[in-house]
This record gives structure tokens, sequence and C-alpha cells, in this order.
């Protein structure tokens, strides 16, 4: 049996018992970081259930809006994130899932020679050789800021480190455009972007995945069909799916 044989095997097993007798569309609120792997999901949720997966990017007060008062039924969220929401009254308590985990990548412009980062040493000589390095604000930016102050970087390469965020598009789409020589942020959202070349996941003891989590919205008028929704994401049958778009199914 070939690997999209038993992916379709595993999530037809994984859905048998999730499927409601109704079809429902469920919205599903994602940041940037979390859709590659929500997309992919809710194909899968679909073609096994009949259920139509819609996402939605929100922030500032639009987000806060379809929180409080939807149309909404699912959101993903980073843990701090998550129990803030349940705190508010935003996310039903017991529904709150970690599905997943994306790790850290290096890209460079398209065309561009691809620095070595196979090794701790390698990765640090690349930073310090690039003539100026991007990263975004949000949890990957923390993450590779902690990346270069484990090694003893921090100092050296303030002065070309530029932030993205706010908004305003992935790493990619500034580093395609040329504003800096090194791009890193998180390989579900690097790999395959235009203009750009991905170069390889930053080397393991300096890689600090961002988590994500996944919680049922107290608004959402769709309750039985976002919980199976959930279900499969934090089931078996999603873990190859999520590594087919460069992130790992969460270990608890």
């Amino acid at each position: 049996m070939n690997v999209r044989a038993r992916i379709l095997c595993a999530i037809s097993l994984g859905l048998a018992m999730l499927t409601s007798s109704h079809a429902a569309e469920l919205l599903i609120l994602t940041g940037q970081g979390a859709t590659p792997g929500i997309a992919a999901l809710g194909a899968a949720f679909e073609k096994a259930t009949g259920h139509k997966i819609v996402m939605v990017e929100e922030s500032g007060a639009r987000l806060e809006a379809r929180l409080q008062n939807g149309p909404a039924d699912l959101t993903t969220a980073m843990p701090d994130q998550m129990e803030a929401l349940v705190k508010k009254g935003r996310v039903v308590a017991d529904s709150v899932k970690p599905y997943m985990t994306a790790p850290l990548g290096v890209s460079v412009r398209a065309g561009a020679p691809k620095p070595d980062i196979s090794t701790v040493e390698a990765y640090k000589s690349a930073l310090i050789n690039a003539k100026s390095i991007g990263y975004s604000r949000g949890c990957s930016g923390q993450h590779v800021a902690e990346g270069i102050e484990k090694l003893g970087l921090a100092e050296q390469l303030k002065s070309k480190v530029q932030l993205t965020g706010g908004g305003t598009g992935p790493v990619t789409f500034f580093l395609a455009r040329g504003d800096f020589e090194i791009g890193v942020q998180q390989t579900n959202i690097m790999v395959g972007q235009p203009g750009t070349d991905f170069v390889g996941d930053v080397p393991a003891p300096v890689n600090k995945p961002c988590p994500n989590s996944i919680g049922l919205l107290t608004v959402s008028k769709q309750q039985e069909a976002a919980r199976a929704m959930i279900a499969f994401m934090t089931s078996p049958a999603a873990a190859p799916i999520l590594r087919g778009v460069h992130e790992e199914p969460a270990t608890k």
C-alpha cells in the first residue's frame, strides 16, 4: 500500500465515528503560522465527513469581534494565548488541545548561494557572514532571537537584524524583494514561497519549534462538528498530513 493510500485509509478509519448526520460549515480562525496545517487537515476532514472548512485570518479588533460574537467555531493559538482566551470566556476550556509544532527554517532569495547550516557551528558562521538577517516579531522570531542569544551572537548581529511582522506578510515576502540576505521563520510557511529558495531547518540544538493549539469557541453554533474536527486534528490520522506541510504533531 503506497503512502497516499495509507493516509486515506487512516483518515477513513479515524473519522468513521465522527461524521455527523448532516453537513456543517465550520469557520476556523487561524494565524499565518498555523494556516498550512489547517488547510491540509481541513481538506482531509471535508473529504471524509462532508463538512466544509472555511479559514479566516484576522487580527486586532476584527479578531476580537469574531472571538466574542462570531461567526466562528474554532480558533488556533499559541498555548499561552489559548489560556488567555479560556480565561476570558472565549474558548471552551475542556476543548483545548495542542495539535502541532512547526520548526524554524532558513531561506535565501531565489538564485542566491545557499549557506551551510548543517551543524550549529555552520549555522553560526552563516549568520555571522550574512550581510543582513530577517525574522518576525511573533513566536518564530522570539525563538530565533533566543537561538542567537544561545550562540552568543546577540550583540554582534544586532545591527544587521531586521524584524518583520505586524500583519505585513511572512518573512519570505520581504526576503523575495531583497530586504535582507537570509530569512528565518517557521519552515511550514517558508518552503516553496515565490522568489525564495529554502535552505533547510535550523540545527536542532538552537531550533525551538512554535507550538499551536486548537480550541472550540463558546459562540460556535456547530459544536458537535467542531469537536469532531478537534478529534481528527489530534488523531494518529493527522500526523502524516501535518508532516506533509512541514509540521509535527504535538506530543502532549
